[in-house]
């Protein structure tokens, strides 16, 4: 059957063969069973507080909710050349000298490739192993072997089993190699990082199973045209999802950024119309970043719409709104936003920093230097309140920003100097009167 009768695509059926081994014929199963698991009463299982391991990278552990949880399976994707290897080449390379024997099996690369990397980076582990191997069964040998305190596999898509007859890669090795990886941390209790490839979409390739099988899913981002680099957390069983960790990629490496708002804020122009600075909050992180937005006038009466960074049908209703509940006419002109740095933001606390950006290219009007905004907008024009004001409001206040512009709904509960200028406004109308 070359089409699929559920999803309509062609050429996605995949023959997967049954195996019929039993348990007690596979030796990897064996391997790593250490117990007969058994039904334990809820009440009876002791309470387990594991410190986590630290990677030795501030931005890493951040992603990871605090550092390495024990027996965590964590998979890594992204764009090839991002720097997903560069980056597991210095986590191991910390975690070699602060934990212990750490083998990085590479699929891709052979050992001298790898060397050569690390020699570009200025690590020298001592307790760092490389293996070149795809062979799963050859690589669960080396690490019944060499006993390690963590595993990275790069990648997960080039590992085959033996026991299945497909390819590397396909739908049922990636799945078996993935379920195998994940009994090892867990009966081993050692961290196991597996890279993986994307798509042309940006999604991991493979089943989404792989997805559900490990603890935690990283994605490696960034511009190929800007140094910094983000990398964020879509699933995490042990922390906080939608985490952030920012990095700058530099000759000796990924370098965590400690002020990530200054790197997004460095080369913001003054006295420009169509630029507004917006608190935003990735994961528990408040970021200020700049929305730009640029209105032109259209000879042609059909206004184009382009968005970079944004959600594209977002802008189109808050246009919506500013046409009917301000009374711009601003639904014929060509509209482009962006949001500074290659940075993205898809929370709805970034509308009014749009409306603003919008009106004020609209208008030729520039927004005060020291004033940031934030806020959700509904289509009645009203400013909804939104989470986490307070860590908003703290990196706007260590940013040097002096006024505020604010949901009146929080409002209460915020802490600054007398110097601070901090105005709560209920309605888009009230935001625009008080910037222009």
């Amino acid at each position: 059957m070359g089409k699929c009768p559920d999803c309509g695509k062609w050429g996605s059926l995949v023959e997967e063969a049954i195996s019929t081994a039993s348990l007690a014929q596979s030796d990897r199963g064996a391997m790593f069973r250490t117990r007969k698991a058994e039904p334990v009463a809820y009440a009876e299982i002791e309470s387990q507080n594991d410190s986590r391991q630290p990677s030795g990278i501030a931005e890493f552990d951040r992603v990871l909710g605090g550092g390495i949880v024990p027996g965590s399976l964590v998979l890594i994707g992204g764009d090839p050349g991002i720097g997903k290897s560069t980056l597991l080449l210095q986590v191991s390379n910390e975690l070699a000298n602060i934990a212990g024997k750490v083998l990085y099996v590479s699929g891709e690369e052979s050992e001298r490739q790898i060397k050569l990397r690390g020699e570009r980076l200025g690590i020298n582990p001592t307790a760092l192993y490389l293996l070149a191997e795809t062979c799963l069964e050859r690589v669960f040998e080396e690490i019944d072997r060499l006993d390690p305190q963590a595993v990275i596999v790069d990648s997960v898509q080039t590992v085959f089993s033996m026991k299945i007859e497909s390819a590397p890669g396909s739908i049922s090795q990636v799945r078996e190699v993935a379920g195998q990886f994940l009994i090892l941390a867990k009966n081993r209790t050692i961290p196991v990082f597996l890279i993986g490839h994307v798509t042309k979409e940006g999604t991991i390739a493979g089943p989404k199973a792989l997805e559900h099988i490990v603890d935690t899913v990283l994605y490696f981002e960034g511009e190929r045209h800007h140094n910094h680099r983000i990398v964020r957390a879509v699933k995490n069983r042990f922390g906080a999802a939608n985490e952030l960790g920012i990095f700058e990629m530099t000759g000796r490496g990924l370098t965590p950024v400690v002020n990530p708002s200054g790197l997004f804020l460095s080369e913001r122009p003054i006295g420009v119309s169509g630029s507004v600075v917006s608190a935003c909050i990735e994961g528990t992180r408040p970021l200020l970043v700049e929305i730009q937005a640029l209105v032109t006038s259209n000879k042609y009466g059909t206004g184009r719409r382009m968005t970079q960074g944004v959600d594209g049908n977002r802008v189109a209703l808050l246009m919506a709104m500013l046409e009917k509940r301000v009374g711009l006419n601003i639904l014929g002109d060509d509209v482009f936003v962006n949001v500074a740095g290659g940075m993205t933001t898809d929370e709805p606390a970034a509308d009014l920093g749009i409306v603003v950006a919008i009106v004020s290219s609209f208008r030729n009007r520039p927004v005060d230097e020291r004033t940031a905004v934030f806020g959700e907008v509904g289509l009645a024009g009203e400013v909804r309140a939104t989470s986490h004001a307070l860590l908003r409001a703290r990196e706007a206040y260590a940013m040097g920003f002096k006024r505020w512009i604010i949901p009146q709904g929080n409002m209460t509960g915020l802490d600054y100097d007398d110097g601070i200028e901090v105005i709560g406004v209920r309605t888009a109308i009230e935001a625009l009167e008080l910037l222009f």
